[in-house]
């Protein structure tokens, strides 16, 4: 099956009440931060745009907007998003290519990319509007889900004639899209909303890097660096330096 080409919509905003209020994109888990994770899952895209304060720092090729005013919630984040994509294609681009929506809490869900893009090109769903991953226990992750371009207007649309957009749920907006449940693996679905889910994504990342030292021998050459490298010895204080 060909590589699917998609394009991304990084959510990095939001109060993170249950964090104290900090900026969440910028908590730090195992010395990197959680925006670090969401850019690294989505370097094959064609063009990414993080939704978020104009305080993060992203990288030179990732666009960068914030909904007006801020703290709009997701829904009003994946519109400005996508008009931002829109406005940003080139008159040679596919304007119909997949739009990843992808908030910036969950660290593991790289892995789970491939099968959500593949289930977004099999034949059998289309002419579904995406696929989303669902956790064990049945709940839906709306926020780690492939969308059709247009099927995403359309309901974005139709959300705005209704109730408006700002502050909506996004239970509400893919209640106009018919999409495809993705189970996950593992702790690909795991987000953090809390100290306590960072804890023990912390935990979860320590037990993996000293279980890979132990089964390395001693004499293998030292791997290749890269942009996340998971150290043996856990998170040092998660909280960013500066408060949002």
């Amino acid at each position: 099956m060909d590589v699917v080409a998609y394009d991304t919509i990084i959510l990095a905003g939001g109060r993170a009440r249950r964090l104290d209020g900090i900026s969440k994109p910028d908590v730090l888990l195992h010395g990197h931060r959680l925006l670090d994770y969401s850019l690294r899952a989505t370097t094959a895209a064609r063009r990414r745009v993080v939704v978020g304060p104009p305080t993060l720092t992203v990288p030179p090729d990732v666009l960068h907007t914030q909904e007006h005013p801020a703290h709009g919630g997701p829904v009003a984040g994946i519109d400005v998003g996508l008009a931002m994509l829109d406005r940003h294609r080139r008159s040679a681009d596919r304007p119909d290519l997949p739009v990843l929506v992808l908030a910036c809490d969950i660290p593991h869900v790289a892995t789970a990319l491939p099968r959500l893009l593949a289930a977004y090109q099999d034949p059998a769903i289309r002419p579904a509007d995406g696929a989303f991953l669902v956790d064990p226990d049945g709940r839906a992750q709306w926020l780690a889900a492939v969308y059709r371009p247009e099927g995403l207007r359309r309901a974005l649309a139709a959300l705005a004639a209704d109730a408006g957009i700002r502050d909506a749920s996004v239970r509400r907006l893919t209640a106009h899209l018919d999409l495809r449940p993705v189970p996950v693996e593992g702790a690909e679905g795991t987000d953090i909303d809390t100290w306590a889910d960072h804890a023990r994504l912390d935990t979860l990342l320590t037990t993996a890097a000293l279980t890979t030292a132990v089964r390395t021998p001693v004499a293998a050459p030292a791997p290749a660096p890269g942009p996340i490298p998971a150290p043996a010895g856990g998170s040092a204080d998660p909280r960013p330096t500066m408060i949002t």
